[in-house]
């Protein structure tokens, strides 16, 4: 199967988990596609200011991929900086944000399984 860009599904969220500013999103496959073992495999963007906001995963995990730009993650309550290459990993039960702190860009892959 090829999903072509056109069909891929996008979506501006404003405020995401309570964060600053919106995410742009572009689900890069569906929820049915997971087949029960997950929700999640997106391309979001985050404009410098803009935020995801601290949340925690309950019953699944996320692993964020940042591509391009560079951001200030909470990792479960440590603040650390990220940029291109870095992998970002919060198990069942941990929490996570990722604020924009960078003056381009942000582009990260989200991927979230269930535990």
């Amino acid at each position: 199967m090829i999903i072509r860009t056109g069909e891929l599904g996008r979506e501006v969220v404003p405020n995401r988990f309570g964060g600053k500013g919106e995410v742009k999103i572009t689900r890069i496959i569906e929820k049915d596609a997971f087949h029960g073992k997950g929700r999640v495999f997106a391309h979001n963007i985050i404009e410098p200011g803009s935020s995801v906001g601290l949340h925690r995963h309950q019953g699944d995990f996320e692993v964020y991929y940042i591509l391009r730009g560079r951001g200030t993650i909470n990792d479960d309550g440590v603040l650390s900086e990220v940029g291109p290459g870095d992998v970002i990993y919060t198990d069942d039960g941990q929490s996570h944000s990722l604020e924009n702190t960078g003056d381009t860009t942000l582009e990260v892959i989200a991927l979230v399984l269930f535990a």
